[in-house]
């Protein structure tokens, strides 16, 4: 398993704006934790074994049939329970998120010759969307393809559809109630895939993995479109315009509300830069130098509000400054 994924606040005292999470600024949840403390008798009983009622709402939502839908303990166990169903050789272009790797490098095995493709669409770390027409020329390559789509409403670009990719044996798709509602305590998520391939999937599928507070959270936010998670693209554009104004920053062009940055410096380090905002500014970024392909010199920032993005737009210049006059 990776170190040193983003939300690493708990490390740190009194961080003020956390720009290492992907997770969409502004959400809040006193809605969800009113009709949650409205309902003590879950924690005294056990949940479904498999979330049934859950599943049903997403397919009706989704236009899906319940065989085309399988909840899980957040979409990080949805990798890993689709890595250990389908255990075939893979295929990940780089960067993107670790867990894909680290699930398929526990249970992949040499004898098999199947070829898996695993795509995150958005991509995490770089904010790139992938065209459907990119995609479609890759499955022809692959025996199964896996598209991590957790950040689908956070882009304006098109992603593939959920009643469209069912109907295709050889298609996987993978959905974040963390990022669609902004809720990464509750470890939810779903799979939804044709319904031969969640028939395999639910075969190791572990017994109650999904609790009874989960369950009944993600029926809530189901229940009202104006919960969801709805971040500022054009404030993360100006954000993304503003850093690649700095001299000595290069930062790519982004879909979503979070980018991909890099020092053009080699004597520049993305944890030193990490170190001194949380310690002085008590802002939080992500040191993106451990995904596999990227630099010491890489790191991610998720656009948040106007007035924490240009606190940290400031500290950053700080920081360059500081550093050039001590050479």
């Amino acid at each position: 398993m990776i170190k040193g994924h983003g939300d690493d606040a708990y490390q740190y005292a009194h961080i003020a704006s956390d720009f290492s999470s992907n997770i969409c600024a502004g959400r809040g949840h006193q809605a969800l934790m009113a009709h949650l403390a409205m309902h003590p008798e879950f924690i005294g009983h056990y949940p479904e074994p498999e979330a049934w009622s859950l599943e049903r709402m997403i397919a009706e939502q989704e236009d899906l049939m319940p065989q085309n839908v399988l909840v899980t303990n957040g979409a990080t166990d949805a990798i890993y329970l689709i890595a250990q169903a389908f255990p075939f050789q893979l295929d990940i272009p780089r960067p993107t998120f670790s867990e894909y790797e680290d699930a398929c490098t526990i249970f992949s095995r040499t004898d098999m010759n199947h070829r898996m493709l695993w795509l995150c669409n958005p991509n995490n770390p770089t904010g790139d969307v992938y065209d459907q027409l990119v995609i479609d020329r890759m499955m022809s390559r692959y025996d199964m393809v896996v598209v991590d789509q957790s950040y689908e409403h956070y882009t304006d670009h098109f992603v593939m559809n959920a009643r469209w990719a069912a109907r295709l044996p050889y298609i996987i798709q993978i959905h974040s109630f963390t990022k669609t509602y902004g809720v990464p305590g509750l470890r939810l998520g779903y799979i939804t895939a044709h319904e031969s391939l969640i028939e395999l999937l639910r075969q190791f599928l572990r017994p109650w993995s999904v609790s009874a507070l989960a369950i009944e959270a993600g029926k809530f936010l189901l229940s009202d479109d104006s919960l969801r998670c709805k971040p500022d693209l054009n404030e993360a554009r100006r954000l993304r315009d503003q850093l690649q104004q700095i001299d000595g920053i290069l930062t790519q062009e982004t879909h979503t509300n979070f980018m991909l940055c890099q020092f053009e410096d080699e004597k520049f380090s993305a944890a030193d830069l990490k170190d001194y905002l949380a310690r002085e500014h008590h802002l939080l970024i992500r040191d993106a130098s451990n995904f596999r392909g990227l630099t010491p010199r890489h790191f991610r920032i998720a656009a948040q509000t106007p007035r924490e993005n240009d606190a940290l737009l400031e500290a950053i210049k700080d920081y360059v400054r500081t550093k050039r006059n001590a050479r």
